[in-house]
């Protein structure tokens, strides 16, 4: 759409009805968003507070277009109030910030009546989400863990848990070593390729009955076993 029709669209007078189709627009925008992150995201931190806040941004950042129009004093007015509120919930998933994101160029669009972009843009965007999160785009191999040993050092050249890697794991990197400040314990992590991923479990005990190592972690898909 031409930019001079964006305008005359922000330029036209709001009735009820403009609103109540907008509002609908921006609520079917949502809800298609938080279904696409409720299917796309495998985090251990899911949180359905947020699923629900995502319609909610959807909305008010319609309601906030509808309200300023191209009333100037309105906008940098709004920047003002909006600038004294502190967010303290800090946000630790980019997945999450992506989908904020969506959710206000949703609630944009909806807000000045563009309401084929609006469907369009959730559409191909959530189904893009979808496509990406079941081909696993740019995932790690699926059997490259990280494997973390707190170990008694007794300064010897050749380990026993070295004799374990070799016949559990394709493949071994020491990628950490950390002092724990209490006798010679240090804490080891490994960049491991499997050989057979059934055997997971045999390697976990195997690691846990060597004398000198206290604790194992495995990590995978940010689990611990």
């Amino acid at each position: 759409m031409p930019f001079q029709d964006l305008q005359n669209i922000i330029q036209s007078d709001i009735t009820v009805g403009t609103v109540i189709i907008n509002l609908i627009m921006a609520l079917i925008g949502g809800l298609i968003i938080s279904l696409v992150y409720r299917w796309t995201y495998n985090g251990p931190g899911y949180s359905s507070r947020f699923l629900r806040s995502l319609i909610t941004i959807t909305l008010i950042t319609s309601i906030v277009i509808l309200v300023i129009g191209n009333n100037l004093a309105r906008a940098f007015g709004l920047v003002g109030a909006m600038s004294i509120i502190r967010f303290r919930t800090a946000v630790k998933d980019t997945h999450d910030i992506v989908f904020i994101f969506f959710a206000l160029a949703t609630g944009l669009a909806a807000g000045v009546g563009l309401h084929q972009i609006t469907l369009v843009g959730v559409i191909f965007i959530g189904i893009l989400q979808i496509i990406l999160y079941k081909i696993n785009f740019g995932n790690h191999k699926k059997n490259d863990y990280l494997l973390q040993l707190i170990y008694l050092s007794d300064n010897k050249q050749n380990p026993k848990y070295l004799s374990i890697f070799d016949k559990y794991c394709k493949s071994s990197k020491l990628i950490n070593i950390r002092s724990l400040g209490k006798k010679d314990y240090l804490e080891l992590s490994f960049s491991v390729i499997l050989k057979n991923e059934l055997e997971t479990n045999n390697l976990i005990k195997s690691l846990k009955n060597l004398k000198e190592i206290e604790t194992v972690n495995f990590y995978s898909n940010e689990r611990v076993q």
